[in-house]
């Protein structure tokens, strides 16, 4: 194994892995042994895609471009999970945060400057790459549902639809 395209060194143990397998964490190569006691990854498949005109700030925290109405574009093969969801006001949205690469474990949150860790944020720079967004169900037409205030990007991967929690509490 040479230190090549295809390898790297993890900071904390020394070990080459694949550069799939390593993650930079202030500015350090951990691998994903290190980081995850030895646990094997598994795979999650899309069910769709966003549909907006947002994108990643490419200088700063957030996203740039018009807010407000997103499509959830979801596959054919999903159309049998769809029965009754436009009679939620509220969904939560579980979508893959492809366009994030290093992550800081602590920094200043952009919400109120407070300097916090990852797990007291919602930036989407984290280790899992998980979103995951309450937001108003406005229609569903066939397979596509338009919500309001989804913060993810165009083409983000939808993981997952849920009926959200937070109109009961």
């Amino acid at each position: 194994m040479s230190e090549d395209n295809t390898y790297r060194s993890c900071s904390q143990c020394g070990r080459k892995a694949e550069q799939n397998r390593i993650f930079v964490i202030d500015g350090k190569r951990v691998c994903a042994a290190c980081l995850y006691n030895g646990g094997e990854a598994f795979e999650i498949y899309p069910i769709g895609f966003v549909k907006n005109s947002l994108e990643r700030a490419q200088s700063a925290f957030g996203t740039v471009g018009k807010k407000g109405v997103s499509r959830i574009e979801l596959f054919e093969s999903q159309r049998p999970f769809l029965y009754k969801l436009e009679e939620e006001r509220y969904i939560s949205v579980v979508y893959y945060l492809h366009q994030t690469t290093s992550v800081q474990s602590v920094f200043k949150r952009g919400l109120d400057g407070k300097e916090v860790g990852v797990f007291a944020s919602r930036t989407p720079y984290r280790l899992s790459k998980i979103g995951i967004q309450d937001v108003k169900l406005l229609k569903r037409e066939d397979t596509t549902l338009y919500v309001r205030n989804l913060d993810a990007v165009n083409h983000t991967p939808v993981l997952d639809i849920k009926m959200s929690w937070s109109v009961f509490g």
